[in-house]
């Protein structure tokens, strides 16, 4: 059974950082892409970052690049979002993907919030 728990979101001031993280099982991260997604209030889901470990290859959403790092353990069988210099635009519930490189078939976890104050 693929399984996804996010963890690390909280209440954070500008210009603050949380390290969020995406513990999951059920399957090898060889054979998926693993992606973090965002949804503000009001507003349709995201993608804010992805990591591949078949290829190594990495990629940022725009708003993200300079500001956060996605980064992954194989031995905890997790993936890291670290999330620098925060903004209220960045207030949303968090979601870790898993999409399958078969058949593209995605799996979510259940989010973490994440509140930046103002």
């Amino acid at each position: 059974e693929v399984q996804l728990v996010e963890t690390g979101g909280g209440l954070v001031h500008g210009g603050g950082s949380l390290r969020l993280s995406c513990t999951f099982s059920g399957f090898s991260f060889d054979d998926y892409v693993i992606g973090w997604f965002r949804q503000a209030p009001g507003k349709e889901r995201e993608e804010v970052s992805c990591i591949s470990s078949s290829d190594g290859s990495i990629w940022y959403a725009d708003f993200a690049k300079g500001r956060f790092a996605i980064s992954s353990d194989g031995a905890k069988n997790t993936v890291y979002l670290q999330m620098n210099s925060l903004n209220s635009d960045d207030t949303a519930v968090y979601y870790c993907n898993a999409l399958r490189n078969s058949d593209y078939v995605g799996f979510w976890g259940q989010g973490t919030q994440v509140t930046v104050s103002s």
